[in-house]
């Protein structure tokens, strides 16, 4: 791997106290190209601009994936990622069915690893804060036609995050649009399953919403995602989550979260969840407590839902007392090195250098 470093870093006009999330970029990317059937040229090079053909099918056919995940610093500079391997798990099965070719492990690992010790100056030392990692894969040759492209680039660029959503949020359950559908894309992270939701979104927005609680294409019965994220809801003293389909992407923080609550003896239904459950658990005060959670959001907790018309508002209970605020803490003292790690989640930048 060749490695060219930033003549003069940009870090300087960086400031921490002040992140916008996805408006600052670190020093470097990583890059590889996929041609003639094999991966080379591998690089780290000064993030900027690439050039790429105007028939390039990611531009008319939408051949790209891409992951998000995360890079944590402790209160020793020690730098840590989070369940990387999963990444690379997913955004090879996102390939797969965008019929684009799989990323060997060691481009990944070695690409991510090497990208970070290099901007580690770029992640923020505050609790909550991190490193938002985001690799993706990109088709950049072939003819204009609906085929495959031959020629693809995977890149990997990072930004400072803060939390995604610093509000709870109002939720509208969707009774028009969807995300996905039955034998699509919808649990892959291919980015035609983001451009579509953003005209509905802006529809909710509109009507004073913050996000979308998707439901399923046929019926809109039952419950799917809401926005980016995964949802849970405290139902009956059970937390209950919809199982990933294939129209529901499979979290990596949904299912952390999953195995953090059963470690905790809270008990957790991953299962087909409708919509009128919902509503009857809110109108009979039986639902306390939803939320989503991402990599972005982390965990992000819902005051609002509204269904045809009906606006429920959740019981307001005091922060420290929420099932949500307690699995976020808990998820990020792991992420942060300030608690054990009995999951094995922590990867350690330094041990692979």
């Amino acid at each position: 791997m060749r490695i060219e470093k930033i003549l003069q870093s940009r870090i300087e006009k960086m400031d921490f106290k002040n992140i916008s999330f996805g408006h600052q970029y670190s020093d470097h990317m990583f890059c590889s190209e996929y041609k003639n059937g094999k991966w080379k040229n591998s690089i780290i090079k000064p993030f900027g601009n690439i050039m790429f053909s105007p028939i390039s099918p990611v531009f008319h056919y939408g051949q790209a994936v891409f992951e998000g995940m995360k890079a944590y610093k402790d209160k020793n500079e020690e730098v840590f990622l989070f369940r990387p391997k999963e990444n690379f798990k997913r955004i090879n099965k996102s390939a797969i069915r965008l019929e684009m070719p799989t990323i060997p492990l060691d481009i990944f690992m070695n690409g991510l690893i090497k990208l970070i010790d290099l901007d580690r100056d770029w992640i923020p030392k505050n609790y909550g804060q991190s490193l938002y990692i985001r690799p993706f894969l990109i088709a950049t040759n072939g003819v204009l036609s609906a085929k495959p492209s031959k020629d693809y680039m995977f890149i990997i660029i990072s930004t400072p995050a803060d939390s995604y959503y610093k509000y709870p949020l109002k939720i509208k359950i969707e009774e028009k649009y969807s995300r996905s559908s039955s034998g699509g894309v919808g649990f892959t992270k291919a980015a035609g399953n983001y451009a579509s939701s953003f005209y509905p979104t802006r529809l909710a927005n509109e009507e004073g919403f913050d996000q979308i609680l998707w439901t399923d294409s046929s019926t809109h019965t039952m419950i799917e995602e809401s926005g980016t994220m995964n949802v849970f809801f405290w139902l009956k003293n059970k937390l209950i989550t919809p199982k990933a389909n294939e129209n529901i992407l499979s979290g990596i923080t949904c299912n952390s979260i999953i195995d953090l609550a059963k470690k905790e003896g809270i008990y957790v239904e991953k299962r087909d969840l409708s919509v009128s459950e919902i509503i009857k658990g809110l109108q009979k005060g039986e639902l306390k407590e939803a939320f989503g959670c991402g990599t972005a959001a982390v965990i992000n907790y819902f005051k609002m839902i509204s269904y045809k018309g009906n606006n429920f508002v959740l019981p307001d209970i005091p922060e420290n007392q929420r099932i949500s605020f307690f699995l976020k803490k808990s998820l990020l003292d792991i992420q942060h090195n300030l608690s054990e790690d009995p999951f094995g989640w922590r990867f350690p930048l330094k041990r692979f250098l």
